[in-house]
């Protein structure tokens, strides 16, 4: 990719944050779409639009043939573990090949081998072919995939739009995907129902020419190309060093890694929310996982129109994330219950977009596909760690508590985080009156000692 005059690059790195603007995040508020404005993004946006509805397609319909194939839920546990696996095994080698590597040809490798795997999946089933160690091996060569594309996708959202419309256009991916997550798998139960799952991975594999073909028509003059990391020893612990070295990059990534094992957990709760507390079965499941992506896709537009991305307001969402969590877990009705996931789908989808935006516009930019990884990795390969946990104290305990505790971890996190970040930066928390109660970190103040008579 060539370097245009509008290249741009992230700005240095700083000293320890303090819970205010990440650097170079630009000013209070933008438009809600106002990153869709730059074609090469608007050209991804409408590819990625194609390409998540197929993917939640192809999640719905591959666990629906499992089940199928096999009778058990086991299966279908052991063929998300699998896609799951490779993140947890190769997450941070797969940051120093996207540091390496110029973004948009390896999306175009990624993108091609996950449609591969569906139309390869979509010719076993028609045929009448399939096995499930065929849907197991297609799983994991997807997770492979994923450890590429995931932090290669994260990664070039900032060369597609530069620094000051990232808060904006990582929210937006958000609420893209969010808006998949409510057509894919209705879509896919009408497909699977009226003609079968085989036509269900046609349909993802051929997907994936939207993703592909935007790739090819973007403008690589109009792109803010970094500078790539050169192929050297160390580099995986050079990434982690970095980390490790920035409170402003460290800690985002703790409490990311402890919400997404402990508070995310939610295949697990509402499942069993609906079957045994509520008994509401199938359907009122379905609508608490509808309700939750409706609160998601919400909190990932207004994401969108705000355009900074503040520590504090990372932490306050975090808090009202476990708050809420906790406050449902003691629903008595239904109907309550089902309420609150509007909310917590908000603060849930406000706390991952915060994170990532701040993490990715305080990292230098050499460094970024490296930190992207660990940061996908700790946050997705989180819930698989922790639902084992999870469901075990939900199975003995009962889902109250399971729930609860859930809430208990990501607010105290959440909470023992922001005092750390707080002493790092050298603030007090002060409490102002502005039309309500106000909680603020501002500057500690320094006291001067009196000189001595």
């Amino acid at each position: 990719m060539s370097t245009g005059p509008g290249a741009a690059s992230a700005p240095a790195p700083t000293t320890p944050t303090q819970p205010g603007p990440a650097p170079g995040s630009g000013p209070g508020r933008s438009s809600m779409f106002s990153s869709l404005k730059i074609r090469n993004y608007r050209l991804f946006f409408m590819g990625q639009v194609v390409s998540n509805t197929g993917t939640w397609m192809q999640r719905i319909a591959q666990d629906w043939l499992v089940l199928s194939l096999t009778g058990s839920s086991a299966a279908v546990g052991i063929t998300t573990a699998l896609q799951f696996l490779p993140m947890l095994l190769f997450g941070l080698y797969g940051g120093v090949l996207v540091d390496r590597l110029p973004k948009r040809p390896a999306l175009m490798v990624t993108q091609s081998a996950m449609a591969l795997s569906g139309l390869a999946l979509a010719v076993l089933t028609l045929t009448g072919h399939v096995h499930v160690w065929h849907v197991y091996l297609a799983a994991f060569f997807v997770g492979l995939a994923t450890v590429v594309d995931n932090p290669a996708r994260q990664s070039f959202v900032s060369e597609m739009v530069g620094p000051e419309q990232l808060q904006n256009a990582v929210s937006l991916n958000s609420a893209n995907f969010q808006s998949a997550r409510l057509v894919g798998p209705a879509v896919a139960g009408l497909m699977i129902t009226g003609v079968g799952t085989g036509w269900a991975f046609l349909a993802n594999g051929l997907s994936f020419a939207a993703p592909i073909a935007g790739l090819l028509l973007m403008r690589a003059r109009e792109l803010h190309p970094v500078k790539r990391a050169p192929r050297g020893k160390g580099q995986l612990r050079e990434g982690l060093q970095y980390v490790a070295g920035r409170p402003d990059l460290i800690w985002p990534v703790v409490l990311v890694g402890f919400i997404g094992t402990f508070g995310f957990n939610f295949p697990v709760w509402l499942s069993a929310y609906a079957d045994n507390v509520f008994h509401v079965g199938a359907g009122g499941y379905s609508l608490l996982n509808t309700l939750m992506a409706v609160g998601s896709l919400i909190g990932a537009l207004l994401a969108a129109r705000r355009g900074t991305a503040r520590m504090r307001l990372l932490i306050a969402a975090a808090l009202a994330f476990g708050a809420l969590e906790i406050v449902a877990s003691a629903a008595p009705a239904y109907w309550l219950f089902a309420f609150l996931m509007v909310p917590i789908g908000i603060f849930g989808m406000t706390v991952n977009v915060t994170a990532n935006t701040a993490v990715q516009m305080t990292t230098d930019p050499a460094m970024r596909g490296r930190v992207m990884a660990l940061f996908m990795m700790v946050f997705m390969g989180g819930t698989p760690l922790g639902a084992p946990l999870v469901g075990w104290v939900t199975d003995r305990f009962g889902p109250q508590i399971g729930f609860a505790l859930g809430g208990v971890f990501s607010a105290g996190a959440a909470a023992v985080i922001g005092v750390i970040l707080a002493r790092v930066g050298n603030l007090r928390l002060a409490v102002r009156w502005q039309r309500g109660p106000r909680l603020r970190f501002v500057p500690r103040e320094r006291e001067e000692l009196a000189p001595v008579a």
